[in-house]
């Protein structure tokens, strides 16, 4: 067998892999983000202030950033199942363990080896979606699978954690509910998903060779798209850790409301996530990024003036979770993947991941917890808002990669 060939091609499997990773993906969304919504009961519970809060989203962001970058690496070596199934079996004990914390040292330790064991899934989970990929499926598979991150962690999540505290005791047992479901997907991908080397073709359309770091610090694509992810991220991770407390405190908007307002950046993202990389197979990568960016800001700054209109609100955030999601969904997936060569797959996506993780998801909400402790909730939009403007400069300067016009 020649790679690049797609003779015996087992679309079963294809499907089988992807929905497995993708809910797997979901989970990591839904133990990350649950706590966001929580976070008002929280700071009552155990005393904590913004900057707290803050940190507590920063350095989970910050292990997982680390955690991809290295552990990409790794899996390209000794095989994806080998990260995957550890890793969703981890984190999803550490969720549990989240309800458990009794002090905000307590929860900081447990939420940054969170972070590691979810850095650890990423690019292994995105890299074995790409394997079981047909190439001409790869970015709407790879942007699917990023899609559950959305919809079950950021749409979904605020609704449940909402929602389960009419019917829980504390908040505490919140987190110990959805655990339980990581533990049965492992089990399920362990029976189904396969090594690259033991399917009918690895799909790419260069030869495989030795993991090589010069590869991917080389790449323009895969440096230009770290730099992107980190301004996407800027936005939106400032927006899902810090909105919950701008949606109670500044507006005055009941718990209930607030959660179904927060819902509508995961399902934009959800749409976004597979949308987005999914039309750059279309009209191409870098026409999208910019595209995406390009209407990301105004719908930012237009829900930086509006006052308590849940509709109003719950619509601009749908929107602005759809294109910058989408964004994190094509630079983790077809632009890192697309960078480098068939072996450092894993590699460039933990690269690009980790390094937007570490700024973009761990340094930026922390800095918007200071922002908001020190000169108020409303100028955490602003930080928001300076990501989506250099966002948009930096994709300009994109090679386009999609297949469709390589070629």
């Amino acid at each position: 067998m020649k790679i690049g060939q797609v003779e015996n091609w087992s679309v079963s499997y294809e499907w089988k892999a992807v929905l497995l990773l993708s809910l797997g993906f979901g989970l990591v969304g839904i133990d990350r983000w649950i706590i966001t919504p929580l976070f008002p009961f929280i700071m009552k519970d155990l005393g904590l202030n913004f900057s707290q809060l803050g940190a507590l989203a920063g350095i989970l962001g910050i292990g997982w950033g680390v955690a991809a970058m290295c552990v990409g690496t790794i899996s390209d070596k000794v095989g994806r199942r080998r990260v995957l199934i550890p890793a969703i079996l981890l984190f999803s004990l550490l969720a549990g363990l989240t309800g458990t914390a009794a002090s905000f040292g307590m929860l900081l330790t447990i939420r940054l080896v969170m972070g590691v064991t979810e850095g650890a899934f990423l690019p292994a989970s995105v890299a074995s979606t790409a394997e079981a990929s047909k190439p001409s499926r790869r970015g709407l598979n790879q942007g699917f699978q990023l899609s559950l991150f959305a919809l079950l962690g950021l749409g979904l999540g605020p609704i449940i954690a909402t929602q389960l505290l009419a019917v829980v005791p504390s908040w505490r047992y919140v987190f110990l509910i959805v655990s339980i479901p990581g533990f049965i997907l492992a089990g399920l991908i362990w029976l189904v998903v396969r090594e690259p080397s033991k399917q009918s073709e690895i799909p790419y359309d260069q030869p495989v060779q030795h993991v090589r770091w010069g590869e991917v610090l080389r790449s323009r694509n895969v440096l230009l798209s770290v730099a992107g992810i980190l301004s996407a991220m800027c936005c939106i991770f400032v927006i899902g850790a810090m909105m919950p407390s701008y949606l109670m405190e500044y507006l005055k908007i009941s718990p209930q409301t607030m959660g179904f307002i927060m819902s509508a950046v995961g399902f934009g993202g959800f749409f976004g996530e597979f949308g987005i990389p999914g039309l750059s197979d279309l009209i191409g990568r870098r026409t999208v990024a910019i595209l995406s960016f390009l209407f990301a800001i105004p719908l930012l700054y237009a829900f930086m003036h509006t006052g308590a209109n849940p509709a109003l609100l719950f619509a601009l955030l749908f929107l602005i979770g759809f294109f910058c999601l989408g964004l994190l969904g094509l630079f983790t997936g077809p632009l890192a993947t697309e960078g480098v060569s068939a072996a450092s797959t894993a590699t460039a996506i933990g690269f690009v991941s980790g390094s937007g993780e570490i700024f973009g998801g761990g340094v930026a909400p922390a800095l918007g917890g200071w922002i908001a402790q020190t000169y108020g909730l409303p100028h955490i939009l602003d930080l928001a808002m300076g990501g989506l403007v250099l966002g948009f400069v930096i994709v300009l300067f994109l090679k386009e990669t999609a297949p469709r016009f390589a070629k």
